[in-house]
């Protein structure tokens, strides 16, 4: 007795149930990779500003205060460098503390803002350096360690 072979092969049901999984697999990975990214780009700011911190620190140390100036964006134009003669400015003059100030992880985040003090209640804009306080206000996206997310600032003191 001869048997009659089948066609070999996938009917469309199958084939459906297949590319519904990989669609479904795909998004998943999709999603969970944009959450990688935004936490990551939050560690970066949190990095970033510790950074900027240490190579202000540096400059407190060898000129008794830090750079004078109000509510300069950094990581571009006249915030990219901090140098010892040069404070924070377009250009390395002296010492170099940080060569290329690091500017906020796009997208999301904002402009990390620089501004500096006569006193630590940060009521009155120091214009000539040395200054005794500064302030470094930063955003971040989600909650990093014990930092929630939103708006935080950076003084001598640390971030809140």
């Amino acid at each position: 007795m001869k048997y009659k072979q089948k066609n070999a092969g996938f009917t469309l049901v199958e084939l459906l149930v297949v590319i519904s999984i990989i669609g479904i697999l795909s998004t998943l990975a999709v999603v969970s990779l944009n959450n990688a990214r935004l936490k990551a780009r939050d560690a970066k700011r949190v990095s970033d500003i510790k950074q900027i911190q240490t190579a202000l620190e540096l400059y407190a140390s060898d000129q008794n205060g830090y750079p004078d100036a109000t509510d300069l964006t950094l990581g571009s134009g006249a915030g990219s460098t901090i140098s010892k003669d040069g404070g924070i400015a377009a250009v390395v003059s002296g010492t170099t503390y940080m060569g290329k100030v690091p500017a906020n992880a796009l997208p999301g985040g904002t402009d990390y803002k620089y501004s500096s003090y006569t006193n630590s209640s940060e009521t009155v804009a120091c214009t000539s350096a040395p200054c005794i306080w500064y302030n470094i206000s930063f955003t971040i996206e989600e909650q990093v360690g014990d930092l929630p997310a939103g708006a935080h600032n950076m003084t001598p003191n640390g971030i809140y």
